[in-house]
């Protein structure tokens, strides 16, 4: 396009009609969809009837009359059929990259409602793979099953026949067959070190489970067999797909136990083959106790904070910084001087920051070292946040506004909120997590699910969850004065999580100029009953105006770019 033309298209495209600007001329778009509801979550939370894509991005929204105007010959025309179409997704806490590598080698318990089910899961991959290791890596709960139980390993063994098997729940226990015991030589506690025990029942037999810490799970986990390179890359393939099915369009990955440098390579081939469906914003974790600085200033000499493109870029350090504060709720003054060594060399770097924090009554420690940074460098434009938190307080929340630090909030209640209610009582369960006060005072907030180990990647299940308060056994936590509308909830769940990748100006609302990311979905989000939202999937997800994921009646646009 000339200079005098894209000037041309640019002033037309300013005619207002109604809420949007649709231009009167431009070129062809790439694609347009037409007689939908389109959520923009723009600046007046405007819904259009249709949109045109072009270059990857949004060219215009408007009436389906007016859009159908900028398709050309080539133009692909969706209709949407009156279907509710939102910005694509994004989750702002997703262990993305650890578990794409083992996707394609894992059965998957997220969704099942009953053990009969996830066994018939299990059967279906002992069949398709014998003699192999079965692994559940986690993701489920006793109270999504009818049962409202674990399973036994008699149920476990009869699904997996003869292949081992394996099944982690959080990082406090795991169950094996007899088969899995016999490959990893478990055979007493002393075998699962460092803190393992093998349940026994009354009559104390075992009972095919082993209690643990997570340094013995993570250890027991770390002792199976690993899928070799290329079903690592199948596996990230399958596994954005699978978030591409469920309208996620991006994710930000704060790294994880145990992944080394040799374990992007396999992300890092899906992205150069541009085969990539996901918008991957990505931390570096902490690797060696104790000599954290080093690896960090070894592992990014190259790799300079927002290095990468549109679908892959590095940004920043954490969950873990240092491992002396991680998990630890009463750290000491040279425990918190490490960390402020480090905080420092990421703020001289510019760089982003996020940390795993659990609790409120401890995170003065963590906010007194930002806090101490910040007098010297101001944090606030290098975006640090605080993951987890499920209880802060009003005063936590103020001290984080005043550094600028936001808050990564995911659905941990909806899985253990049984256990919270229980330790801590109703009325702190109540206001936990505190997503309407933290709004109301300003922090930046960005929804997520911390998956796929200890909770479901399902973003509907999340955002049912924002909605309703309630478990996933049903039980009511969340009292109204911290329940969002659908509209804010939404919000955070795209422009929120999209502050955290420093993108919520190209992406996270429906606007000309910015990506063409969406997801045209099976039931109205917004007029659905709140109870049937985590039962939502995409029909259509579109990344960059390429097909990501196309079902139902738009399956005949699958693997079209």
């Amino acid at each position: 396009m000339s200079k005098f033309a894209f000037a041309a298209a640019a002033l037309l495209a300013a005619v207002v009609q109604g809420p949007f600007a649709a231009p009167a001329w431009s070129q062809a778009a790439d694609t347009v969809l037409v007689n939908g509801k389109i959520l923009t979550l723009d600046e007046r939370g405007a819904v259009a009837e249709a949109l045109a894509v072009r270059d990857g991005k949004v060219a215009a929204l408007g009436r389906s009359a007016e859009i159908r105007r900028l398709a050309g010959k080539a133009t692909r025309v969706i209709d949407l059929q009156g279907r509710t179409v939102i910005p694509g997704l994004i989750d702002s806490h997703m262990h993305a990259v650890r578990a794409a590598l083992f996707f394609a080698t894992e059965v998957n318990w997220i969704g099942t409602r009953s053990i009969p089910e996830a066994m018939r899961r299990v059967r279906e991959a002992a069949s398709a793979r014998p003699g192999q290791w079965l692994i559940v890596a986690g993701g489920w709960m006793p109270e999504q099953f009818s049962e409202k139980r674990r399973p036994t390993q008699a149920e476990l063994l009869a699904a997996a026949g003869e292949n081992p098997a394996y099944v982690q729940f959080f990082y406090s226990a795991a169950l094996l067959t007899p088969a899995g015991f016999k490959a990893l030589n478990i055979a007493s506690d002393a075998d699962v070190a460092p803190r393992g025990r093998i349940e026994r029942d009354a009559a104390g037999n075992p009972t095919g489970w082993i209690a643990g810490d997570n340094p013995t799970i993570t250890a027991l986990f770390d002792r199976l067999p690993l899928p070799d390179f290329e079903q690592k890359v199948a596996g990230t393939k399958m596994f954005f797909r699978e978030l591409n099915r469920l309208g996620l369009t991006g994710v930000v990955d704060p790294g994880g136990f145990n992944l080394t440098p040799a374990d992007y390579l396999p992300l890092f081939k899906v992205w150069q083959d541009r085969a990539l469906t996901m918008r991957v914003a990505y931390s570096m974790f902490a690797q060696r106790a104790g000599r954290e600085l080093e690896d960090f200033r070894n592992l990014t000499q190259l790799l300079p904070m927002g290095f990468g493109d549109d679908m892959l870029r590095f940004n920043g350090i954490g969950e873990s910084v240092t491992w002396g504060m991680y998990n630890n709720d009463s750290p000491s003054e040279a425990q918190k001087a490490q960390l402020e060594e480090v905080a420092r060399w990421a703020a001289g770097r510019s760089m982003t920051l996020t940390i795993h924090w659990g609790n409120d009554r401890s995170v003065a420690h963590l906010l007194e070292v930002f806090e101490r940074v910040n007098r010297d460098r101001p944090i606030a434009p290098l975006r640090w946040s605080i993951a987890h938190l499920n209880d802060a307080s009003n005063a936590t929340l103020e001290r984080m506004k005043a550094l600028g630090v936001g808050w990564t909030m995911q659905d941990a209640m909806y899985f253990s909120g049984e256990a919270f209610i229980k330790s801590r009582g109703e009325a702190q369960a109540r206001r936990t997590p505190p997503m309407v006060t933290a709004q109301r005072i300003g922090v930046a907030i960005g929804g997520g699910t911390d998956a796929h180990r200890v909770m479901s990647y399902n973003p509907f299940a999340s955002l049912q969850w924002m909605l309703d308060g309630r478990t996933i056994g049903g039980v009511a936590m969340r009292g109204p004065e911290e329940i969002p509308s659908r509209e804010t909830a939404l919000r955070l769940y795209t422009q929120g999580s999209a502050w955290f990748s420093h993108d919520e100006g190209r992406r996270g609302s429906l606007a000309p100029g910015k990506f063409a990311d969406l997801a045209v979905l099976s039931k109205d989000y917004m007029s659905v009953p709140v109870g049937e939202i985590g039962a939502i999937e995409s029909l259509l997800t579109l990344v960059g105006g390429r097909v990501a994921y196309a079902a139902g009646a738009y399956a005949k646009l699958e693997g079209a770019r």
